[in-house]
């Protein structure tokens, strides 16, 4: 993982996604680029909007990362575009980022649902992984990161991106396939996704574990209590998946049952 991108737009809420993309690109020593997206508007700043912008940015990671900015390989621009979605993928897409990051909200009025879309929209159509951070994050620690899985082959390849982040990071990535059903289907398709994951994944320090449970999010989030994980990973798919569930307007709120963990998605379709 070499190019990491995070995007601010200035909130409180955004402010442990900052701490967090520049703890991560210091631990992987990736580059970090750090963005905010303002709509073209009239020139307020009489003819000098971006350079304006690009100084507010820069003062608002300085006053917040808290460490010696100078002694990391960072860089800041502020782009003008008529879509923050877009302005955010143009930039990625032109680094090949290989990571964006961005905050998040807990409060769900209408403001906060719409910004939810929007991050279930970055989502959906970046061609890279996306790592959502909540406000209430822990920054100190990547020991444990749990991959929610189906144990499908899609699975696989996201896993095998995942771990050039665990590398470096010495962290353990557990597997994790939450089922209603208890019988020997989902015993025999844990077996079948091992197999197809040694023969693919060249990592060592990978755990897999079915745990049964009627209700997803609830199941969720006491595994993840009991691992004592930094952070939660998973497969976005189109029609299917936790995801795609998470975001639904109808369960946003279940957001709220990964408590304070970073979630990271991959899309299917990008892998």
């Amino acid at each position: 993982m070499k190019k990491i991108v995070y995007t601010t737009d200035y909130s409180e809420n955004s402010i442990p996604a900052l701490k967090y993309a520049f703890s991560l690109s210091e631990k992987l020593q990736a580059s970090l680029f750090v963005i905010y997206v303002y709509e073209f508007v009239s020139d307020s700043f009489g003819g000098k909007t971006k350079e304006k912008h690009n100084k507010i940015l820069t003062d608002f990671c300085k006053v917040h990362y808290g460490g010696d900015i100078e002694k990391l390989d960072v860089s800041f621009e502020a782009i003008a575009d008529d879509s923050v979605i877009n302005g955010i993928l143009k930039k990625a897409n032109s680094l090949h980022a290989d990571l964006i990051i961005s905050g998040t909200k807990s409060e769900m009025g209408l403001k906060e649902l719409l910004i939810e879309n929007k991050a279930k929209e970055l989502i959906s159509k970046a061609l890279c992984p996306v790592l959502i951070v909540p406000k209430n994050a822990n920054l100190y620690r990547m020991d444990t990161i749990v991959y929610a899985s189906d144990f499908e082959e899609e699975d696989v390849c996201a896993i095998d991106n995942l771990v050039s982040m665990a590398k470096p990071l010495n962290a353990k990535i557990q597997i994790v396939h939450i089922s209603a059903l208890k019988d020997g289907t989902e015993i025999k398709k844990r077996d079948w996704f091992m197999n197809l994951l040694n023969e693919k994944v060249k990592y060592n320090n990978i755990d897999i574990e079915i745990i049964y449970g009627e209700n997803i999010f609830e199941s969720l989030k006491t595994y993840l209590e009991d691992k004592n994980a930094d952070m939660v990973t998973m497969l976005e798919r189109n029609s299917k998946g936790i995801i795609n569930m998470l975001f639904h307007v109808d369960l946003v709120k279940k957001m709220e049952t990964l408590g304070n963990i970073p979630l990271m998605s991959f899309n299917e379709n990008r892998l």
